[in-house]
């Protein structure tokens, strides 16, 4: 249910599936493509927020064929460092990655960020939206599950956020999301008809 007056959505898409996605590979700060995808675009909407990587790019293009793009490098995924484009399968036997699995919050990849850092940068990235009460944000797996996790109270390994699918979270206003309350209400559609990452 919808709250009336002055409250702060935010809508939060995942970008369409690239072939590293698809490979299953780590896919950070790697600069890919998307794969094509079908979609019924949003002529309406006129502003999109998101990360400046092409993948976000190309989808919002996709999706907002008439809105403003507003890239940023603060939305982007967490940095994988020299894991960029290994598999889990490349990496288990690596103790350095099994402990990173175990407390991704304090421990990072080799050259890449932690947790922590993908935090700060994604608050930093809240707080600098223009004035307003809604935005739609193009942007990765990582930034999604943080936000989901700080809107819903629950760790951040029990999110989940799927290629295509648009999240709408919805506080009682923006001071209530700034001062990280947990959401008024939660809901998700899906937007892409043939992804299935």
């Amino acid at each position: 249910m919808a709250i009336m007056g002055n409250s702060f959505i935010l809508h939060l898409i995942r970008h369409a599936p690239t072939a590293g996605n698809q490979a299953k590979q780590y896919i950070g700060w790697t600069d890919e493509a998307v794969l094509p995808f079908k979609a019924e675009p949003n002529s309406s909407q006129t502003s999109v927020w998101g990360s400046d990587l092409k993948r976000c790019k190309q989808t919002a293009a996709l999706l907002f064929p008439n809105a403003n793009y507003h890239p940023s490098p603060l939305w982007r995924e967490c940095h994988f460092g020299d894991w960029e484009q290994k598999t889990y399968a490349e990496l288990e036997n690596d103790e350095l990655y099994r402990n990173w699995i175990d407390d991704p919050l304090n421990l990072a990849p080799p050259n890449g960020e932690n947790l922590q850092q993908l935090a700060k940068r994604i608050e930093k990235a809240l707080k600098v939206l223009p004035e307003g009460d809604e935005f739609t944000i193009l942007t990765h797996g990582g930034p999604i599950r943080y936000i989901l996790a700080r809107a819903m109270g629950q760790p951040f390994q029990r999110q989940t956020a799927q290629h295509g699918r648009q999240i709408t979270l919805e506080w009682k206003n923006r001071k209530a999301m700034e001062e990280g309350e947990l959401c008024a209400s939660f809901s998700a559609v899906p937007l892409m008809a043939n992804v299935n990452t």
